[in-house]
């Protein structure tokens, strides 16, 4: 699948819905971006954009069994994997932009209060936030780091976690590996004694 710059510009500040298991499912990790991408918004598919490194970094962790290609869009089986595992995906904004850092500080700060209220009603055992300076700005905490947080939202675990987008030049497949099987294993996803990255499929995984 592809599309043209015009075609991409046209979903500009359209919203992508979670992806959440049903509710009376249990939820047990939820990722949550900083907003869709406008490929994120054409495909209606988290981490879409290709060059995304979201599901090759899930993928080497072992949270999933098989390749996902966001940027051809989900497939049915691909979401029912993710609700089976207690996995879903949300953003701190809603609005598709080309670049995050289109968004306000103020839109940040909302979608951390939206994120927190879903975070209470759903109850996820681990909230894995992806960016640290989306985070620092959403909830007021210029001296966070990655990793787990010193407080939780109420039952609920917080990690800060490597954004996977293409542009975090710090970050490799293998180091978003390793944090997010950190999260999965907290929530449950991974057994303990689980983190480190698979080997690397012999099967391309078309992202």
């Amino acid at each position: 699948m592809g599309f043209t710059r015009a075609e991409l510009e046209s979903f500009r500040d359209v919203e992508v819905p979670d992806l959440l298991p049903a509710d009376g499912q249990p939820l047990r990790l939820l990722f949550v971006g900083i907003n869709p991408g406008l490929w994120t918004a054409a495909t209606q598919t988290h981490f879409a954009r290709p060059g995304n490194r979201f599901y090759p970094a899930l993928l080497r962790a072992g949270v999933l069994t098989h390749a996902v290609d966001p940027s051809a869009g989900m497939t049915d089986a691909d979401r029912a994997e993710f609700r089976n595992l207690g996995i879903g995906i949300t953003n701190l904004a809603p609005r598709a932009t080309a670049r995050a850092d289109e968004l306000t500080a103020e839109e940040l700060r909302q979608g951390g209060a939206r994120l927190r209220a879903l975070v209470e009603e759903r109850r996820p055992v681990v909230v894995a936030i992806a960016g640290i300076t989306a985070y620092r700005t959403a909830f007021g905490d210029r001296k966070a780091r990655t990793g787990e947080q010193p407080e939780g939202w109420g039952p609920s675990r917080l990690f800060v976690v490597p954004n996977p987008s293409g542009l975090n030049a710090h970050d490799t497949v293998d180091t978003l590996a390793t944090a997010y099987a950190e999260a999965a294993v907290a929530a449950g996803v991974l057994p303990r004694g689980a983190g480190q990255p698979m080997s690397t499929p012999s099967k391309s995984s078309g992202v």
